[in-house]
């Protein structure tokens, strides 16, 4: 039984999600502020954390930064406010995804089905893709990107110091970010629709807005393209994207 951890002020709104998510076969536990909210998602092993931005004692967003340091639990967070600066600064803080309010309990319960089932995935290595026939190491590459799978690990290899030697730079990538590139790496030069990779990297059929995928595309360019003055991942106009 899949346990969930809910970090919601608003008490009637997290009872009605634990009558829920019990209705539905989950075990639900809940915290009415950011500060126990932390405490109990550190200290508890959860399949999933349904975190509210807006909270008493620490927000919602500096309670997912904090848990990042320690746990890639899958988070998804609710926020009242449909605003696209709280959507990216909670993505970019390491969430899985998020639901605006007021929503309807059949999206939210298929979001949550998704990030376990992925979760579930990533942690049974299930689903490789047969791109990977190749690379029995895990290793993915472009030009001078380098991503291991097995180690969860991305470097840029940039030539340094006086003797002009390549190095491998370290790059810091949020869970989400990493699924992305892994993703276009495995399709190498296949153009991949904003719908295609909703389902592949958040893995479920996205019905709506797709500007999530933009939003994650920018974050990865902020830390490749831009950081290394080179360009991997390629805008295909009415298309989507692709790499190679």
């Amino acid at each position: 039984m899949e346990r969930i951890l809910i970090v919601e002020d608003d008490e009637k709104l997290a009872r009605m999600i634990e009558l829920e998510l019990a209705h539905e076969g989950y075990a639900a536990e809940k915290a009415a502020d950011g500060v126990s909210g932390l405490k109990t998602a550190e200290e508890g092993d959860y399949d999933l954390i349904l975190l509210d931005i807006m909270l008493p004692g620490m927000s919602g967003v500096e309670v997912l930064r904090r848990l990042r340091k320690s746990k890639e639990t899958p988070v998804i967070l609710l926020t009242a406010r449909d605003e696209t600066v709280d959507k990216v600064l909670g993505l970019d803080s390491g969430a899985d995804d998020y639901v605006t309010k007021p929503f309807a309990i059949e999206e939210l319960l298929a979001r949550i089905r998704a990030a376990v089932r992925v979760s579930r995935k990533a942690a049974s290595g299930v689903g490789a893709n047969a791109n990977d026939a190749g690379n029995a190491d895990g290793i993915l590459e472009f030009e001078k990107l380098r991503v291991n799978k097995e180690a969860h690990r991305t470097v840029f290899m940039e030539k340094s110091g006086k003797g002009k030697k390549e190095e491998e730079t370290e790059l810091e990538l949020t869970h989400k970010e990493f699924e992305l590139l892994t993703c276009l790496l495995e399709n190498k030069g296949r153009v991949m629709s904003r719908e295609a990779l909703l389902n592949k990297v958040w893995g479920y059929d996205y019905i709506g807005e797709t500007n999530v995928v933009d939003v994650y595309v920018r974050f990865l360019r902020s830390k490749i393209d831009e950081r290394f003055d080179t360009k991997v991942i390629t805008t295909v106009r009415g298309a989507g994207y692709k790499i190679g």
